[in-house]
């Protein structure tokens, strides 16, 4: 079986986060969709990545099966670098992501998204407060470690309203 498209692991995606909905209640594939968009002008390998981000963590599916299912092993090996790993801290996580180039770019439109206000204003004050100081910190970390111009076309996509703390 050759290499699977977009197209193809968008589908899946979509099976794989079938009823799962996101902390504001919207279907999950919403998300990772959005973020695969915002991904979309730097390659084919990253829209894929975007698309199944959050796949090994939220879903039963494994690593191997996206190999089996002719997931590019670039693909697959940004999935695993951005999945959660029991017991790591999530700045620990974040760090340890910036050690690759495509897994920093897929976790910035991932953060990007996460940290629209559309979105936070659903959460309680609470959680959004949260939350909002969680992201920043995260792009505290994330963007020094990327070219500017790739972090600009990713919000500009994901989330205009960062280009301010872009720029």
């Amino acid at each position: 079986m050759g290499e699977v498209t977009v197209a193809e692991a968008d589908a899946l995606a979509d099976r794989a986060h079938a009823g799962q909905v996101d902390k504001i209640g919207v279907p999950y594939v919403d998300h990772v969709r959005a973020v695969a968009a915002g991904l979309a002008p730097l390659g084919p390998a990253l829209e894929m990545a975007g698309l199944l981000h959050d796949i090994l963590e939220d879903t039963d599916c494994t690593a191997e099966q996206l190999r089996a299912l002719g997931i590019p092993d670039r693909v697959v090996r940004i999935v695993e670098d951005v999945t959660n790993t029991p017991g790591v801290a999530y700045e620990e996580k974040i760090r340890r992501i910036t050690s690759s180039r495509d897994a920093t770019l897929v976790k910035i439109a991932d953060n990007a998204h996460n940290s629209r206000p559309d979105r936070a204003a659903r959460l309680s004050p609470e959680q959004r407060a949260r939350l909002a100081a969680k992201y920043r910190a995260a792009r505290d970390i994330l963007w020094p470690t990327v070219d500017p111009e790739q972090i600009e076309t990713i919000v500009s996509i994901v989330n205009p309203a960062l280009l301010d703390e872009l720029r």
